[in-house]
């Protein structure tokens, strides 16, 4: 999928490690997390031989584990885990709503390790990231909200004072306004959360920033300061999509289906008008398939406008018109999404044209 290669090339260009963390969990993991009190409900569990197991509902502790795996040093920090994780979730059958709202889905999650000084510094380079990654997928609008502590929670006052205030200053330093979702936090920390605007103005839940205390203190995780002692990272959760379903269905909402080049489904739509041009057809199909563009040949046996019409109401960008006309001269008859027919132009020139707004991303 174009999104999560857009993702895996993006996470490791800001320095992130691309890791898997296993599906199914002890329980005792999942009590060690605080999950198994507060999220029990929204859990599968079940046994084996005696043993209680979880599927997992987040990849956090996935992430702690493979931290733990080995001694970590003040040098190591931070260390930014990224997982396009599967999670699992006990959804009400009332609340599920087509890909907006699903019991199984993709998280491009992940998980920072920092030293405290580190904090605020990580912080704002999650909301670039953010804010850069909108701005690719065309959504220029957004609201943020501070969520603070929630009535059910882990962690002393004192290390939630200290996450929600650097949450804060992030936000301030960017001189971004936000609202303040009272009592909303995740049970382990305070969040930051970014809601993107679509076409019409409506609001939807994608990134969320979360600054944790809690867990690295339950889970026991530390690094060997600068003056050879063991000390206790903090811990960023954060998405940036969020869902990839939820996003999916946001684009589609967004675009209303007419998706700019790069992430259309199908690219290209190829329409011979007669038998006699299948060979031209099929060599084009696969000059742009050699070069990595989405393209189908329609050679249904059927009128050319209803072949043109039926490609218009699958929004697909291109449509390429070919005849006995075409094939002679080596060249095809272009129809692009909106402009209607564009004419004649070689093939060469229209590869050209379409690789570079590919990659523009325009």
């Amino acid at each position: 999928m174009m999104i999560e290669d857009y993702e895996k090339k993006e996470h490791l260009r800001r320095g992130y490690q691309i890791v898997m963390g296993p599906h199914i969990l002890k329980s005792d993991i999942w009590v060690t997390s605080g999950h198994y009190e507060y999220y029990k409900d929204n859990m599968y569990i079940f046994k084996v031989d005696g043993d209680e197991y979880a599927i997992k509902p987040m990849n956090c502790p996935g992430h702690m584990l493979i931290y733990k795996s080995k001694m970590r040093s003040y040098r190591d920090l931070p260390i930014r885990y990224f997982e396009l994780g599967n999670v699992y979730r006990r959804e009400k059958t009332g609340v599920l709503h087509g890909l907006l709202r699903v019991r199984g889905f993709t998280q491009d999650d992940a998980h920072i390790f920092c030293l405290p000084d580190q904090l605020e510094q990580e912080i704002v380079k999650i909301i670039d990231f953010v804010i850069d990654t909108m701005k690719v997928f065309g959504f220029k609008d957004y609201k943020i909200a501070l969520s603070t502590r929630p009535p059910k929670s882990i962690g002393t006052d004192e290390i939630w004072t200290q996450a929600t205030n650097a949450l804060k200053k992030s936000l301030e330093l960017k001189d971004m306004s936000y609202e303040i979702n009272e009592g909303e936090g995740a049970f382990y920390g305070p969040k930051i959360d970014i809601m993107v605007k679509d076409a019409l103005g409506r609001p939807w839940q994608c990134a969320t920033v979360q600054c944790d205390f809690a867990l690295p203190e339950r889970f026991d995780l530390t690094y060997i300061s600068a003056g050879s002692k063991k000390e206790r990272p903090v811990m960023l959760h954060r998405v940036i999509l969020g869902s990839m379903e939820r996003f999916i269905g946001t684009l589609i909402e967004h675009y209303a289906g007419a998706f700019p080049v790069w992430l259309a489904p199908v690219q290209v739509l190829v329409i011979p008008i007669t038998d006699r041009v299948h060979d031209y057809a099929d060599s084009i199909f696969k000059l742009l398939q050699d070069e990595d563009i989405r393209v189908e040949v329609d050679k249904r046996n059927e009128k050319l406008q209803y072949k043109i019409r039926e490609g218009e109401l699958n929004k697909v960008p291109y449509m390429l018109i070919i005849g006995d006309k075409e094939k002679e001269a080596g060249t095809v008859s272009l129809r692009a999404r909106k402009e209607g027919d564009k004419g004649a132009i070689k093939i060469e020139e229209f590869l050209r044209s379409v690789k570079e707004e590919i990659k523009n991303r325009s």
